[in-house]
């Protein structure tokens, strides 16, 4: 004999039906003294579902597991992807950053024919020229012309000025970094020089921003940060930030052919084979890594080397790391192993940075944790760095190696 409540409920949904109801809501506890908990909500959005503006979008970037640097390894090694910040780089960060400092200090204002001069490899550029656009401003660009020719390009689409000059010492005039504060000078409507390489505050940004994303990321356990130097702020910046939250992070100077960076971290003097008379090709840095390596330091560098080298009695590299050198060959040969191995398609500097990377894992050895960035993608680099036909020009083996161990050697 079927139950009477569940005839009732048969005879309440026909007569619904019957009646043709829209719609038929039936409450009906089998038994209210061990009623059914009530359903879960849905999780509320954990974050903002419109961004107002593209320079909402910076920043935030996603910490990856690099699967096959990892996995031979041992260690897990961590790729902040900067590349996904709106602009294609890490520069996104300070450009933003240093353009609303300078606003705080009434140095710009908006849609008042104020411009922004910057020396820049070219990076920095884009991602100040497409802040610069979204705020309201006009942007002068001097970039050295042995850059790749698409950054000029994606520059002048944000409709930046470019002017390229040929490479040369700081001590000249002509240098790229030097026409740009020139020109900053000599410019009447309200001119706003960005001296990123001089400028503490591009240190400062990475300390407030970079850092804490990426200790959060880890939630407070890593072992390592290894990163190269062109201005110096990402590595100053964020090593200064993990550094204060925990001083066993080691931090390591990925560093390209040609810069005396790695040798001044280990070794206390500014000194490159390059540098050896009769050996030296290019004015600059000898590499044909963008955006990384010097043979001075700058500012933000000098304030990182200095404070870890008061805190080591043994210089720079006791203590709290080193720096790693990284040919060319190298640097090619990792970015074609990251892109048939992981589908990462990443630029020069980020290729230095994963070299160091898995050294730096295998020196410490398995159950590591080793955070690294890659600072931006290939896009920038084609017609140089990812041309084949260029790197076989240059002597460079284009194809991925076997095995991670080349790397070691």
């Amino acid at each position: 004999m079927a139950d009477s409540r569940t005839t009732t409920l048969y005879a309440l949904l026909t007569a619904a039906a019957a009646a043709g109801a829209a719609s038929t809501v039936v409450c009906w506890h089998l038994n209210k003294s061990k009623s059914k908990s009530k359903p879960k909500p849905k999780p509320k959005p954990t974050s903002r579902q419109i961004s107002h503006g593209v320079t909402e979008l910076i920043g935030n970037t996603p910490l990856i597991r690099i699967n096959s640097l990892s996995d031979h390894t041992g260690c897990e090694i961590l790729g902040k992807a900067e590349f996904l910040n709106p602009g294609g780089s890490s520069k996104d960060r300070i450009a933003l950053y240093l353009i609303e400092q300078a606003e705080l200090r009434g140095e710009l204002h908006p849609n008042a024919s104020n411009c922004i001069f910057e020396g820049t490899s070219g990076s920095t550029g884009i991602s100040l020229a497409m802040v610069a656009r979204a705020k309201g401003y006009l942007c002068h660009i001097v970039m050295p012309s042995d850059q790749a020719v698409e950054k000029s390009q994606l520059l002048q689409r944000y409709g930046a000025t470019v002017e390229r000059v040929p490479p040369c010492s700081i001590v000249d005039k002509g240098h790229f970094v030097n026409v740009a504060r020139q020109r900053a000078a000599e410019y009447a409507g309200g001119a706003y020089f960005v001296d990123q390489f001089e400028n503490l505050l591009n240190a400062q940004a990475h300390y407030e921003w970079t850092g804490p994303e990426i200790w959060a990321q880890v939630r407070g356990r890593m072992d390592a940060f290894v990163h190269g130097s062109g201005t110096g702020g990402t590595i100053a910046g964020v090593a200064r930030y993990l550094k204060e939250q925990n001083p066993r992070v080691r931090c390591y100077l990925a560093d390209p052919q040609g810069s005396g960076l790695a040798n001044k971290v280990n070794h206390g003097v500014m000194f490159a084979d390059s540098e050896r008379e009769g050996t030296r090709r290019r004015q600059q840095v000898d590499t044909l890594v963008e955006g990384v390596g010097l043979n001075r330091m700058t500012r933000n560098f000098a304030r990182l080397f200095s404070t870890t080298t008061r805190r080591s009695k043994g210089g720079a590299g006791s203590g709290s790391g080193s720096g790693s050198g990284v040919a060319d060959a190298d640097a090619v040969r990792m970015a074609r192993w990251l892109v048939a191995e992981d589908g990462l398609f990443v630029g020069s500097s980020a290729a230095i940075n994963c070299v160091a990377a898995v050294r730096v894992a295998k020196m410490l050895g398995p159950g590591h944790t080793v955070v690294t960035v890659l600072a931006d993608g290939g896009q920038r680099h084609l017609t140089k760095f990812w041309s084949d036909e260029a790197m076989t020009g240059l002597g460079h083996d284009v194809q991925a190696p076997a095995s991670l161990d080349e790397f070691l050697e």
